[in-house]
């Protein structure tokens, strides 16, 4: 079985008896828990958490672990060393094994803080070690003292959800171990409970397996895409530098039992049969297609590799898969599944004649052969399979599980066919969506907010009785194609964790989006302590932008909005970059409402960035605009892109520069009233995209 993770939600109907912390008004007066415990009755007094507190001795070798877990994060973000003895007022970790709170839920715990002592007690170390995370919540309201005041309360609490997740993708960009390390530390201080780790994909292959060495030795590895990659020379091989890395067998281990040591499983996901790429070009006898690809791509999108229907393509999927499964001993293991265009296996007539073979009608029916028997391989395993929600087209293993992120739809029909699922929709539970109108970091250009994630709602009232005990819970996913550094990671993450927490966590009427925000002010203080780059909030990011005159492509209005992406500048290779608000499909940009009633000086600073996109048949799609000249020009047209021509700005300054470029001043004669302006370049081919960074009016 999954370690801290039951096979089965347990519904907790009577945890809505109440949250007595009824306004927000009040919760700003007391110390603020995030997520909200589903019972909550603070009293008179407090207990003074000084150097000379003792924690008691626990007898129990797991409440012993919580406790030294507690002292030891009392210690790091609060600065009290905490010791272990007898006392008159103690700390004290219960664990009571056996009792029928264990049975219906080992995540559950009870908090009782009085003047005269503290008690954390639950039936499981899962259940005591939350228990802990909220005691420490309580002490971290004000400044590290030397006595830290902590109310009287008493908590009895439970989780709503059995998944409370985080994914992160370290196929596009690697995170190092230390910050994966970190990153769980956070998330169980979050009471999140499972780590969907993501670790192969088209751009790379980041888990050692010992049988495949070039998985790693060829497949972890990419040239970036852009000119400044391409010109930057490794001087030892004389080639443009290699980017990437993995994650060797040994720091997988030591991975896995520091998240287990926190309540959080770690969920691998082995992508099949399509994100192969990386996979297919260290070992070209996978592929679908001859010849395979010779070098793992840069490219963000869906790629049309996939691995072939082979005896022995299946055999090397699973010795992969038993050395996965010595590594990661949770329930589940991630197959994938999405996103597989049959194309190739369309067009090869080995593998249609390997479809004659089988039996099977269809690449669809293939492709249910292809995870039925993966699955059937895990369950011997005693594993569980767990993929995206398009393994439902073709028909899953009985026992597979379903992640749905096309929407709600794909988890609803799983748990009403008997299936078990986890909610992860896009794009409300995607975080490289960016958080606000005014985000100027790079992601995807649809806006998720924070209130967006808190008013989630898992499981509406429409959701039948039999389809609620199969919604195992709900989980958020960070995906890095545009998210290339940790700090960014940490930027998109937080605050948004803390809702997609509270909504695992808590009783549904329990949550309320002006208390959580009331809350949330501490929640803030907390990620400064440990050192977190959250994303400040709308009103301090618009604040924070750069004071130039003018509008970035970001205040800028899109043309269409096909395919809105905030896109970073691929130079200069060390020191910050510009990200740009661009529809890849139709790179087209509209000053609103410019007052044109006196001659106007319109100045421009723009870039330009790799087009480095799987879009299938929709890149046909795309027009382009032909240059008059053979550098090409930014246009501005007046009120609409097909109206009068009134400015042109050569790009001839910008194109031997990687970053951004101020182009020389074009005028605009005068035009009685306010008119829009359509901003679009001339070009010859996709590659490079230009972009607009900024546009001033004078």
């Amino acid at each position: 079985m999954m370690r801290g993770l039951p096979a089965k939600v347990s519904m907790f109907a009577s945890a809505a008896i109440g949250w007595l912390v009824a306004t927000a008004a009040h919760a700003t007066e007391l110390p603020a828990v995030i997520p909200v415990p589903a019972h909550m009755e603070w009293r008179t007094g407090v207990f003074a958490i000084r150097a000379d507190t003792r924690v008691a001795i626990p007898r129990d070798s797991g409440a012993a672990r919580v406790a030294g877990y507690f002292a030891d994060l009392m210690q790091k973000t609060r600065g009290l060393r905490l010791q272990f003895g007898s006392a008159a007022r103690p700390i004290v970790f219960e664990l009571h094994k056996g009792t029928e709170a264990a049975k219906s839920n080992p995540e559950s715990y009870t908090l009782d803080v009085s003047p005269t002592r503290i008690v954390l007690s639950a039936s499981d170390p899962r259940g005591l070690f939350y228990a802990a995370v909220t005691l420490w919540q309580l002490t971290t309201s004000g400044p590290a003292a030397d006595t830290i005041s902590v109310p009287a309360v008493h908590i009895v609490d439970s989780p709503r959800f059995a998944w409370r997740g985080m994914l992160l993708d370290s196929a596009r960009h690697y995170q190092s171990p230390e910050f994966i390390l970190q990153f769980i530390d956070w998330m169980a201080l979050h009471k999140l409970n499972v780590f969907h780790w993501h670790l192969t994909d088209d751009q790379a292959w980041r888990l050692e397996i010992k049988k495949y060495p070039r998985l790693t030795g060829v497949g972890a590895w990419r040239v970036p895409a852009g000119a400044a990659p391409a010109a930057d020379i490794d001087p030892a091989t004389g080639k443009p530098r290699l980017y990437g890395g993995f994650y060797s067998q040994d720091t997988v281990r030591k991975i896995v039992a520091h998240a287990a040591e926190r309540n959080i499983t770690v969920v691998p996901e082995i992508d099949l049969p399509g994100h192969a790429t990386a996979a297919v070009v260290a070992y070209p006898r996978l592929a679908s297609i001859v010849p395979a690809p010779a070098a793992v791509p840069s490219d963000w999108g869906v790629y049309f590799n996939l691995y072939n229907a082979d005896e022995g393509t299946l055999e090397f999927l699973e010795n992969v898969l038993t050395e996965v499964v010595q590594l990661f001993p949770g329930q589940f293991v991630h197959i994938g599944g999405d996103e597989a265009v049959k194309d190739q296996w369309k067009a090869s007539p080995r593998i249609q004649e390997r479809m004659r073979q089988l039996g099977v009608a269809n690449e669809a029916d293939l492709q249910r052969y292809f995870i039925e028997r993966i699955g059937k391989f895990l369950t011997r395993h005693h594993r569980r399979l767990i993929g995206w929600d398009e393994i439902l087209e073709g028909g899953i293993p009985h026992d597979a599980a379903i992640m749905s992120w096309r929407g709600v739809d794909g988890a609803y029909s799983a748990a009403a066919a008997g299936h078990d699922a986890v909610l992860s929709p896009s794009p409300t539970l995607y975080f490289d969506n960016r958080q606000s109108a005014t985000d100027t970091q790079p992601g995807r250009g649809h806006v998720t907010s924070l209130e967006d994630v808190y008013k989630f709602d898992p499981m509406p009232a429409s959701l039948a009785p039999d389809q609620r005990q199969h919604i195992l819970g709900l989980q958020a996913n960070i995906w890095t194609e545009h998210i290339r550094t940790e700090k960014r990671v940490e930027y998109m993450a937080f605050p948004r964790v803390a809702a997609v927490a509270e909504v695992g966590w808590s009783p549904a009427a329990s949550l309320n989006w002006n208390d959580f925000l009331a809350r949330l002010p501490e929640q803030r203080r907390r990620y400064e302590s440990m050192g977190i780059t959250a994303y400040p909030g709308a009103s301090q990011v618009e604040d924070a932008s750069r004071p130039v005159a003018g509008l970035s492509s970001h205040q800028l209005k899109s043309c269409t909005d096909k395919v809105l992406l905030s896109l970073e500048d691929d130079a200069p290779l060390n020191g910050p970059r510009a990200a740009f608000l661009v529809d890849i499909m139709n790179p087209c940009w509209i000053y609103p409402a410019a007052d044109l009633t006196a001659d106007r000086s319109l100045q421009a600073a723009v870039g330009q960035v790799p087009f480095n996109f799987q879009l299938g048949a929709d890149i046909h799609s795309i027009k382009l605009t032909p240059p008059q000249t053979p550098y090409g020009e930014l246009e501005v047209r007046l009120d609409n892109c097909d109206g009068e021509r009134v400015a042109t700005l050569s790009l001839q300054p910008a194109l031997a520069n990687n970053g951004v470029t101020r182009l020389p001043a074009a005028s605009i004669a005068r035009r009685a009233g306010k008119h829009d302006l359509c901003l679009k370049f001339t070009q010859r081919s996709l590659d490079p995209m230009w972009v607009i960074d900024r546009v001033r009016l004078e």
